[in-house]
């Protein structure tokens, strides 16, 4: 990360801003407003957004909701500059709400912590689950949670024990929850098994969502036997089980 790019406690790094149809998890067909940062320390072989695993020179942001009329501008970028993008992209489309996500958006927790209380939407963190000393900064200013359990056999990362902190820092606050399972055709029984013990411990009754991996650089979805089956498994000891694909790609959604 270079220093004329860094981002501080007063400006962040953004990727875009942008306004779209939700096409994962609990909020799926919702109208939110995207703030996209910077940087990931996770290298997920699905990953479909590798432009933000790097702090960037540059971002992109929409000037009128959903017209994708995007103009550039120079990172980092202040706090009260991101406000007004906000500001401005609400008053042409009332969202429901703002949807933190990246790369990683807790890897600039220090400035989340400050800008976070002057957003005028309830905001719902995007986040791989994996940081949870960042997510306490940022805790109080938080209304939902999307939070990805990584399955080693489906993205070659393994999160196991930040992901344990991360459900125990996250049960201290008053934001809704949810995990969401990236599967694919080699997600081993044995991973689905370990996250489902992770969420026994904590709080059996979070929703998960079980997303069918987007066929994308040789990963092949799961068939519907593998489906089936998981979601039957994995209700045998949680209570509640839902499959969603990325319903964005289907609409062409950015």
């Amino acid at each position: 990360m270079s220093s004329s790019n860094a981002p501080s406690n007063s400006s962040g790094n953004l990727v875009e801003i942008f306004s779209a149809i939700q096409g994962e998890g609990a909020f799926v067909g919702e109208r939110q407003l995207f703030v996209r940062l910077g940087g990931c320390d996770l290298r997920c072989s699905w990953c479909d957004s590798p432009h933000t695993h790097a702090v960037r020179s540059t971002y992109r942001v929409e000037k009128t909701a959903g017209q994708r009329d995007f103009l550039e501008a120079v990172n980092p970028v202040s706090g009260d500059q991101i406000l007004r993008y906000v500001e401005t992209l609400q008053q042409s489309f009332p969202h429901h709400s703002l949807s933190l996500t990246g790369g990683e958006p807790l890897l600039q927790s220090r400035f989340l912590q400050t800008w976070l209380p002057q957003v005028p939407l309830p905001v719902y963190l995007e986040t791989g689950g994996h940081r949870p000393q960042e997510l306490s900064k940022i805790l109080p200013y938080l209304s939902w949670i999307s939070m990805d359990i990584k399955l080693p056999s489906s993205c070659g990362e393994s999160c196991w024990q930040a992901h344990d902190a991360f459900l125990t820092v996250a049960g201290r606050g008053n934001a809704r929850l949810f995990t969401k399972w990236v599967v694919t055709a080699d997600t081993t029984l044995e991973d689905l098994d370990q996250a489902t013990d992770l969420l026994v411990r904590h709080a059996p009754d979070l929703p998960v969502v079980l997303q069918p991996v987007t066929p994308l650089g040789g990963r092949l979805a799961p068939n519907p036997s593998q489906i089936l089956d998981w979601q039957s498994r994995l209700r045998q000891r949680l209570t509640s089980v839902r499959v969603i694909p990325q319903t964005h790609k289907m609409i062409h959604q950015l």
